[in-house]
């Protein structure tokens, strides 16, 4: 397994990963949370990636991209200056409790620290259907903070 930052080129591929991302999350906890577009899909990923908006490591196993980690920089007072968020995070589940989340979490660290970010925050999915994804991330020494991710449609 290999694993360095995805390009432009692989924008198709993260695309469709994300895709199975958000489909796992609509089936576990039977709620449509998304409404995710590959096309669209697709095409945000490249801009994204072009213009280093969004940061992506892709973990390759041969050929294929497995599983990836999307980060991009915010700003916080409350942080004490920039951060990084994973927006984005999955491994295809053929390729799940072989190291590969823990090696691609732990290449996202170090590319946090080079860029001088105080801390990486995510959200995970609702937590009853996704308890094994909480455990793994507790185990790679993040905390819970507690409260709810929202959002306001515009």
């Amino acid at each position: 397994m290999k694993i360095d930052f995805v390009n432009a080129d692989n924008a198709a591929e993260i695309a469709g990963l994300a895709v199975c991302l958000t489909n796992e999350i609509i089936e576990r906890t039977g709620t449509q949370h998304f409404d995710v577009d590959l096309p669209q899909t697709t095409v945000l990923c490249k801009r994204f990636l072009e213009e280093q908006r969004y940061r992506v490591l892709g973990a390759w196993y041969e050929d294929k991209i497995i599983g990836f980690i999307a980060m991009c920089e915010s700003y916080a007072l409350y942080t004490e200056g920039s951060f990084g968020i994973i927006q984005e995070f999955y491994v295809l589940p053929e390729y799940r409790n072989k190291k590969t989340g823990e090696a691609l979490l732990q290449k996202a660290k170090h590319y946090a620290k080079t860029q001088a970010w105080k801390r990486l925050e995510l959200c995970t999915p609702p937590v009853q259907e996704f308890q094994n994804t909480v455990d793994f991330y507790l185990n790679q020494d993040f905390e819970v903070t507690g409260g709810y991710k929202m959002k306001c449609a515009l």
